[in-house]
């Protein structure tokens, strides 16, 4: 058995999240402390005890999402035997799981990290004016069909593939009326669905630019080191593992596509067959099984995971 870990990205964040980890576990319990002390701000708090609206918030949802999925790789680590470098082929992330995935192969702190994914997270939501930008999912098309639309929607605007995340699922995003017409176009050309996301920014298009800029200049400052587990990078689909080619990566990564469903094929071309989804919710265990014919996908984010974990 070949095994990649991956972690999940915005979206999967939900009140609750990491509660039972902290309550069972010393190890848990450590990783909240040190991204809170990190922020300075009792993030773990509201990871617990919400309100939702403000853990939806980009710049919360971020490092909660990271710290979910770091808790519960130490647990792992801890309490279960775990020896990522030893035990685990890839890991990878969606969208800023792919800091979650390098904070867990060694290449950057976990402080660093926390705070990275919060400038990132206020970085993308100052890049465009709130209204200006939107996102749509078009379901049911492939991404060459994705491609082409967002092509004759831009008009003169920006409207690009930001997520493949595979299994016909594709997102575009830009200018509100680029992606509008994207939507009106995909209507007609098969899609089973084609639906604006309620977003606060349009993610992983040209106009994050001022964001990509934050990045590099943030990253520059950052001590990276060399990932001991290769990492599989968003907007190359292939493994990476020197600090510039990770600083590149995430820098591209701001207004680069998603090419998820790549990712996943990647490694399972490389042999993998057993994916397991650290932190919290099930998103990406469901479209591994959609993407990697045969493949196991398992979740682990909760106590009663960490028990059933096997190596």
């Amino acid at each position: 058995m070949s095994r990649a870990f991956i972690f999940p990205g915005q979206g999967s964040q939900a009140v609750g999240m990491g509660a039972g980890l902290a309550q069972d576990h010393a190890a848990a319990r450590a990783v909240f402390a040190e991204v809170d002390e990190a922020l300075g701000q009792n993030l773990s708090r509201l990871m617990f005890e919400g309100p939702a609206d403000d853990l939806t918030l980009t710049a919360n949802a971020q490092p909660a999402l990271m710290a979910a999925s770091l808790a519960a790789l130490r647990v792992l680590e801890a309490e279960r035997g775990l020896d990522l470098a030893r035990d685990v082929a890839l890991v990878a992330g969606h969208s800023l799981g792919e800091y979650s995935a390098l904070a867990a192969a060694g290449a950057l702190t976990l402080a660093d990290t926390a705070r990275l994914l919060r400038l990132r997270g206020e970085a993308m939501q100052r890049a465009v004016p709130v209204g200006t930008g939107a996102m749509a999912a078009l379901l049911g098309l492939d991404i060459e069909a994705a491609e082409e639309i967002a092509g004759e929607a831009e008009q003169g605007e920006v409207c690009d593939v930001a997520n493949d995340n595979g299994a016909g699922q594709v997102v575009v995003s830009g200018h509100r009326a680029a992606v509008e017409r994207a939507v009106a176009l995909a209507q007609g050309r098969g899609a089973k669905r084609a639906v604006m996301l309620n977003v606060s920014a349009p993610f992983h298009c040209a106009l994050m630019g001022p964001a990509a800029e934050t990045m590099r200049a943030a990253l520059d400052q950052v001590e990276i080191t060399a990932a001991a587990v290769p990492v599989v990078a968003n907007v190359l689909a292939a493994p990476i593992r020197e600090p510039a080619a990770i600083r590149d990566a995430l820098v591209r990564q701001v207004t680069g596509t998603v090419r998820w469903r790549e990712c996943v094929a990647a490694m399972a071309a490389a042999g993998v067959d057993a994916f397991y989804e650290v932190g919290t919710g099930k998103v990406l265990s469901g479209l591994v099984k959609r993407i990697a014919s045969g493949a196991t996908a398992t979740s682990v984010g909760t106590p009663a995971d960490i028990a059933a974990f096997r190596l």
